[in-house]
């Protein structure tokens, strides 16, 4: 009886739905009646699985009990790192840039495997709760745990503020409401679950996040390599030929059957540099391919939001295998993202389209495509969910640096669980209005905006974490030497980033805008901070013996 009234129960919610479903037809402008309807219930299902599996106490919130399975720190972890500039911004860099896009979907991807191999049973083993916690024990100075809390901070408001860029073209499109409005919405959203969840919510939601994250971006590439006679059992293969017809072109008339959502036929002129790497005319070029993949990979094995979930699972090994359930989860889209590109590439090339948002391309490639507005709507569903489940990561993140590494760790050491899960929760809030103000002003694509928390993660935490846990001799004097030429080198590129997004030229702007651009400049930075924490290293005392001692017992056993 009780499954009868919940499929009564479904069924009622979802009549409006179908009714309405052909609201959802314009490409923006609009308010979509059913996608609207099933954002609100799959937003719903965030907040009551927050209310059900909310933190209890500081181990809930800042590590979810220690009591999540491989799988599902696996899904989780695919969840957290399938941010909206996986689900909508690669899809958008390469709709926009064409091969050289990659760099990315390469960066990401190989950095799983670098913290795989260097870090995750390692960082597990060592037992701290938090990136800034590991430094702060690792090099014996309460002044490099605060300063890692910072850094901590940074990166996750410069990562956030990406997500809510997304969120807030997902809602702007259902909603047909303004850009800020809707990132003020969906950021109010978001806050709410995760001040309710803390760690163990957001790990629980973060599993059902993958699951729709998966289902709404795989259906629709069903769809269109199906409609548009390509090899639609295997759309990750198929969407090659697609790739094929952008490079050579199709001519006009050539497929009268076939026509994009707004009656254009489906040609397009021959675009040889869609497959490019590199394209000096386009000002794409070797180094800048090259750099911004090393950066991603290192920035990834540095990135503190993903760091703390090795600390989630019960054991070391459920770490490491956590990280290939995730990396196997993380594939399954990433394969598929560059067909989003060349699906796009093709359907929004009739003129009267018109420019269309890159970041929402993978919205607009379905819609102009004429799949199922109810269809697109999940779709775009999904593009939030994408970003929830990596924001809320992050904000919890954020907000343990705050609340745990600085306030309990360092300002005060005596403080109850009760105020530490204020604080927490105070910091989240914070960290939340900081990431709106940011988003609001709409710098740059998802895709790069989340790459300056990457680079800025690659010249600060990544060295630490490499020398910390493979080096003995690494010791405090050696980490303040690191830290400080990362965070110059991060200094210069962001702020000739932001000066030039404001309209200021710097001295040698065009030199320092090309060398160390705000989405790879950890290329160069990276380097230099390991360079500098093994000379000061060497020239200063040897690490504690407590702690060389720790590193073989327990990390290394």
């Amino acid at each position: 009886m009780k499954k009868l009234s919940l499929l009564l129960f479904i069924a009622l919610l979802l009549s409006p739905v179908c009714s309405a479903s052909v609201a959802a037809t314009h490409l923006e402008g609009s308010f979509k009646l059913g996608p609207a309807i099933i954002l609100i219930i799959i937003l719903v299902l965030f907040v009551l699985v927050g209310i059900l599996f909310r933190a209890k106490d500081t181990t809930d919130f800042y590590a979810a009990g220690r009591g999540i399975s491989r799988v599902g720190s696996g899904m989780a972890i695919a969840s957290n790192w399938m941010s909206a500039a996986s689900f909508l911004g690669m899809a958008a860099l390469m709709y926009g840039s064409g091969y050289h896009g990659l760099a990315y979907v390469v960066g990401w991807t190989g950095g799983y495997v670098l913290l795989l191999i260097l870090m995750a049973g390692q960082i597990r083993r060592y037992g701290k709760y938090t990136a800034a916690d590991f430094i702060g024990d690792r090099y014996y100075s309460q002044g490099l745990r605060a300063v890692g809390a910072i850094i901590a901070i940074f990166i996750s408001i410069a990562y956030c503020v990406g997500q809510f860029g997304g969120i807030g073209l997902m809602f702007k499109w259902v909603m047909g409401i303004n850009y800020s409005a809707a990132v003020i919405i969906g950021g109010t959203v978001v806050l709410t679950y995760t001040l309710i969840s803390g760690m163990l919510g957001v790990t629980k939601n973060m599993q059902i996040q993958y699951i729709i994250i998966i289902i709404s971006f795989i259906i629709p590439l069903f769809i269109l390599t199906a409609k548009f006679d390509y090899f639609w059992l295997l759309p990750q293969i198929g969407y090659g030929s697609v790739v094929s017809d952008v490079i050579a072109g199709l001519p006009v008339n050539e497929t009268k059957e076939l026509i994009n959502s707004l009656g254009h036929d489906y040609a397009v002129v021959p675009s040889p540099e869609f497959a490019m790497p590199w394209d000096p005319p386009t000002g794409k070029t070797f180094f800048q391919w090259i750099a911004i993949a090393f950066s991603l990979m290192i920035g990834t094995a540095g990135l503190p939001h993903v760091i703390q979930r090795f600390y989630v699972v019960p054991k070391a090994r459920d770490a490491r295998w956590s990280v290939v359930w995730g990396l196997f989860f993380i594939c399954i889209l990433y394969w598929s993202a560059p067909a989003y590109a060349a699906f796009g590439k093709v359907l929004s090339a009739h003129p009267e389209v018109g420019t269309l948002a890159k970041d929402a391309i993978v919205v607009y490639t379905a819609q102009l495509g004429n799949v199922h507005p109810l269809i697109v709507g999940f779709l775009a569903a999904g593009g939030v969910s994408a970003a929830f489940s990596t924001v809320s990561g992050l904000l919890v993140a954020g907000s343990s640096a705050f609340a745990h590494d600085l306030y309990v760790r360092v300002i005060n050491p005596e403080a109850s669980p009760r105020k530490q899960l204020l604080y927490a929760r105070l910091g989240t809030v914070l960290m939340a209005i900081i990431v709106t103000l940011i988003a609001l002003q709409n710098f740059a694509l998802i895709g790069q905006l989340v790459a300056v928390a990457f680079s800025l993660a690659g010249c600060t935490i990544f060295p630490l974490f490499l020398l910390g846990i493979w080096w003995s001799g690494s010791n405090k004097q050696g980490a303040i030497a690191g830290l400080i030429t990362g965070g110059l080198v991060s200094l210069i590129a962001i702020t000739y980033f932001i000066a030039g997004k404001s309209g200021v030229e710097l001295p040698a702007h065009s030199f320092i805008s090309y060398w160390l651009e705000a989405w790879y400049f950890a290329w160069i930075g990276a380097p230099l901070a390991i360079l500098a924490n093994i000379i000061v290293s060497k020239l200063s005392g040897p690490t504690p013996l407590e702690i060389r001692k720790f590193l073989i017992e327990q990390v290394h056993s």
